[in-house]
């Protein structure tokens, strides 16, 4: 297991689900953990009483990446308060699913500000911040390489604009030493795709595996990419997705 001791870590979106557990994840391998939440504060203190269980700092924020400036203040918040920035995780993201017909502006500028725009600026403040060796790790979705129906158009390219932003990342940072990497998740089970859900069989169906992976699993994998042992992955886009894609 890659060792994180010490490092200073924000995860966004880290109130629930996915961000949860990629925040308890990389708490256990010894990193200080942020996590943002927009509404359940509840939630998100409890992520926080766990991280500090574990011997490791926590801290949790209230930030709606959909703003303009919540990307960077929540960025600077962290390094402040940590004394630095070693991880981001950009986590956090809206789905609205939708006929292309009936989806509004409203619908477009909120998830493009969230998905999109809130990647990049946090992406941007903590290039200021990390070190050499330090990470930029994203979470996309499965509908970037497979989009198995109608409705996900809107939510398909705010997470298909992740791809490039990566990979431009990867150069702009990489004689730094700094990484960036993308996650793409499958069906997972979560409190808002749960695997007993009245969509479910559909999304199980489309895996090779014939079921639901675990936020766990996505953590892991994010675990792996913030270590030492993923030094040389850089620019990559990496799928958790039961063979959703395949």
């Amino acid at each position: 297991m890659n060792s994180l001791n010490g490092k200073k870590t924000l995860v966004t979106g880290g109130s629930r689900g996915i961000g949860a557990a990629v925040a308890l994840r990389l708490a256990e391998q010894g990193a200080d953990v942020a996590v943002t939440y927009v509404q359940d504060e509840e939630a998100a203190r409890g992520v926080v009483a766990k991280i500090e269980a574990m011997g490791r700092r926590g801290l949790a924020l209230r930030a709606d990446l959909g703003e303009a400036a919540a990307a960077a203040q929540t960025v600077e918040r962290t390094a402040e308060a940590f004394g630095g920035l070693d991880i981001l995780v950009n986590n956090a993201g809206v789905g609205v699913l939708a006929p292309l017909g009936e989806l509004g502006l409203d619908d477009v500028d909120r998830v493009l500000a969230v998905n999109v725009r809130g990647v990049f600026l946090a992406s941007q403040a903590a290039a200021g911040h990390l070190p050499r060796g330090g990470r930029i790790i994203t979470i996309g979705s499965c509908m970037t390489q497979r989009v198995p129906g109608p409705g996900g158009t809107l939510y398909a390219l705010s997470k298909a604009a992740l791809s490039g932003l990566t990979k431009a990342l990867a150069r702009e940072l990489g004689e730094r030493g700094i990484s960036t990497t993308l996650v793409h998740p499958g069906p997972i089970d979560t409190e808002m795709n749960p695997a007993d859900g009245p969509y479910a069989d559909g999304q199980r169906a489309m895996t090779a595996l014939g079921r639901f992976g675990s936020a766990g699993e996505v953590a892991a994998m994010v675990a792996y990419l913030a270590g030492d042992d993923a030094a040389y992955v850089t620019g990559a886009e990496l799928a958790v997705d039961g063979g959703h894609a395949a």
